[in-house]
């Protein structure tokens, strides 16, 4: 049986419980051998307010959770019983198994939030300047500073408002100049 990522439907507002009440389940009833990650889709964003900028997590699919897991009648009866879970996405009534997201789409979802599973090579280089493609931040100009290639991310020194301010970005959302 092969391993597949589905979506899962939470009461608003209960998927990081969600996630924690499901993981304890899978510990307790030793089912890691089923049921693999947990992950509430995020994805941060820049709050500015009284002109103070500071990162929050925004959830990009309220009221859903992504588990990657076998699907048996064991592993699905864990998740759907666990506290928060209104059930799976994609499944029709009758007992039918849900379906799986499809590769490309995890995929894309994972890579918004900088988990990505298969990283491409990228050859940006500390102290380049880079162009964002797209996001807040798009058509400004930067320098990178940092950069975390496992998990695909660079701080870049983007100019605004006169001052110089780091950004964390993709490495989709850049380009060399």
């Amino acid at each position: 049986m092969e391993k597949n990522w589905y979506v899962v439907h939470t009461y608003s507002g209960y998927e990081n419980k969600v996630k924690t009440n499901l993981e304890k389940r899978v510990e307790s009833m030793g089912m890691q051998d089923k049921i693999f990650r947990v992950v509430v889709p995020e994805e941060e964003e820049l709050e500015v307010k009284n002109e103070k900028k500071k990162v929050v997590k925004r959830k990009v699919f309220p009221g859903y959770v992504l588990v990657e897991m076998v699907m048996t009648d064991d592993s699905w009866y864990v998740v759907r019983n666990t506290p928060g879970v209104t059930g799976f996405v994609g499944s029709s009534g009758g007992g039918s198994k849900p379906t799986p997201l499809l590769p490309e789409e995890i995929n894309t979802i994972l890579k918004r939030m900088g988990m990505e599973e298969k990283r491409a090579d990228v050859d940006f280089e500390i102290g380049e300047t880079v162009t964002v493609k797209e996001g807040p931040f798009a058509n400004f100009a930067g320098k990178i500073v940092e950069m975390d290639r496992d998990k695909g991310r660079a701080k870049v020194m983007v100019n605004m408002f006169g001052r110089d301010t780091p950004v964390e970005l993709v490495f989709e959302q850049i380009d060399k100049i």
